[in-house]
């Protein structure tokens, strides 16, 4: 039932460790477990007895610190029955263990197994560089071209963001082959119609001073493309001069697109 009248203090009440009367002495070290006590806000919280009989706060005793002082010394003879600190409002102490439940808390979200306590009070999934999805995309089909303007190498791969938020990780790999002395491949992704490398230079390149080299060429990006629909990675090259082939040598080509939660 509700209260009549003022509600009650709610506080963590403290009976303090047992004093031992020093003759002539006016002034005590308060303790609670060993340890200086001072969770206190005023002298009025206290519940002081002294050879049986209450004692007044300010008039017969006054408090600072970790210290008690009576308005006389004590004498030999004289007994501190007890020192009983009543709490602070809304200190309800430590509690025990495992007496907390997540009801009790006051975080927002949704608690469950799947979830779990932030820093900011508030319940959710793990996030920040989870692998939502991935897929891949294949190509056997080798192209040449001595073109100095970036064309298609066959190679792609679609994936559907399932956030705007998401980045893509793109990975691709696939053999080329330069069949002229000091060329030069270059490679460039684009999403859709767009060019992601905006400096011109590619994300990668082969360059040989001998001709005929066959070798790897792989190509890592990681993009944010801002959207929920389906979107298509394309691998590019070009040639700095003379011949390129990719894919070559009846070889494939991989592209695997991988969407990061953010």
């Amino acid at each position: 039932m509700a209260y009549i009248g003022k509600t009650p203090v709610i506080g963590n009440f403290v009976k303090l460790d047992a004093i031992s009367v020093v003759n002539g002495q006016a002034s005590y070290t308060m303790q609670n477990g060993g340890a200086n006590f001072t969770a206190y806000a005023n002298v009025n919280q206290f519940l002081v007895s002294l050879n049986g009989i209450l004692q007044s706060p300010t008039t017969s005793f006054t408090v600072a610190s970790s210290t008690i002082t009576f308005a006389s010394n004590l004498v030999t003879g004289d007994v501190i029955d007890f020192i009983i600190v009543l709490g602070n409002t809304l200190d309800v102490g430590v509690p025990s263990d495992n007496t907390v439940s997540l009801a009790k808390l006051t975080a927002t979200g949704t608690k469950d197994a799947t979830t779990f306590l932030r820093g900011d009070n508030t319940f959710a999934e793990a996030g920040g560089g989870k692998v939502l999805q991935v897929v891949q995309g294949i190509s056997t089909t080798s192209v040449s071209s001595t073109s100095s303007t970036y064309v298609t190498t066959g190679l792609s791969a679609s994936i559907t963001p399932s956030s705007t938020s998401s980045k893509i990780l793109v990975l691709t790999n696939f053999a080329s082959q330069i069949a002229t002395s000091s060329n030069t491949i270059r490679l460039t992704l684009k999403r859709g119609a767009t060019d992601i490398d905006t400096s011109g230079d590619g994300f990668a390149k082969l360059r040989v001073t001998a001709s005929n080299l066959f070798g790897n060429t792989p190509m890592n990006v990681l993009d944010s493309p801002a959207t929920t629909s389906s979107t298509t990675y394309e691998a590019f090259f070009k040639s700095s001069s003379g011949n390129a082939e990719v894919m070559a040598g009846n070889s494939s080509g991989i592209m695997i697109l991988m969407e990061i939660g953010a």
